[in-house]
């Protein structure tokens, strides 16, 4: 059957086939709180980490989900096994390598004043060219986007119909957001900032998308702020 397009032109996801993903960014790490890039290293959960999964999961309660998935970084997982113990039916969490954050290479375990020291040509790059540049030995947003990209395509094509709830990184949600509107302006990357341990909802059909929530952290008010800062943005100086 042929899709009606809106006034617009755009033909919206069908419900019947597209998979209602709700993507989440792991709680502060141990990195995040001392304000160092970690991309791939594995780093754990900060007690705020903890707590801020903790509010996730009592919000979510009883929350209906077809599939629970999980980046294999000890933060993302951890995150959502805090989660998933109190969703409807309790369901398995899995593992996919693919929603791993962006590898920043030798930035790993360096502040932002240490990366300013040692790799300026790379920041200036960066300005210039934020999709396409790579960290030093490590992956550019474009890079990212074809990997996790085919990630959600996989898990779509394995959950047409369905709510799927997926744990990642800042720069995964990114990627997300991107398939969700069908790209998203190089330079405007750098401009969605990402909460630890929000939640984004995106509906992704084949070759379509629509952004249906970004960066909800309302479970977070009664705790201290969680961070924006990510692998991708940058830390604060």
């Amino acid at each position: 059957m042929t899709r009606r397009l809106a006034p617009t032109g755009f033909a919206a996801p069908d419900r019947a086939t597209a998979t209602e993903f709700w993507v989440v960014r792991h709680g502060e790490s141990t990195w995040n709180a001392d304000g160092r890039y970690q991309g791939q290293t594995d780093v754990p959960l900060s007690p705020i980490g903890v707590l801020q999964a903790s509010s996730l999961a009592e919000r979510l309660t009883a929350q209906p989900f077809d599939a629970v998935y999980t980046s294999d970084l000890n933060r993302a997982a951890q995150t959502a096994r805090i989660v998933a113990e109190r969703l409807h039916g309790a369901p398995p969490v899995q593992t996919d390598v693919g929603l791993r954050e962006i590898d920043v290479g030798e930035l790993a375990g360096l502040t932002i004043h240490e990366i300013r020291a040692r790799f300026p040509e790379y920041l200036q790059a960066l300005s210039t060219e934020p999709w396409s540049t790579r960290r030093p030995g490590g992956e550019s947003m474009e890079d990212l986007y074809a990997r996790s990209g085919e990630a959600f395509t996989q898990i779509q094509a394995r959950h047409p119909g369905q709510r799927v709830l997926v744990f990642t990184h800042g720069g995964v949600v990114r990627v997300a957001v991107g398939l969700a509107l069908g790209g998203v302006p190089a330079n405007a990357w750098a401009r969605l900032s990402v909460s630890n341990t929000s939640v984004t909802r995106v509906l992704l059909g084949a070759g379509s998308g629509m952004l249906l929530g970004f960066n909800d952290d309302a479970h977070l008010e009664s705790l201290l702020e969680a961070t924006e800062a990510d692998d991708v943005l940058g830390q604060a100086p």
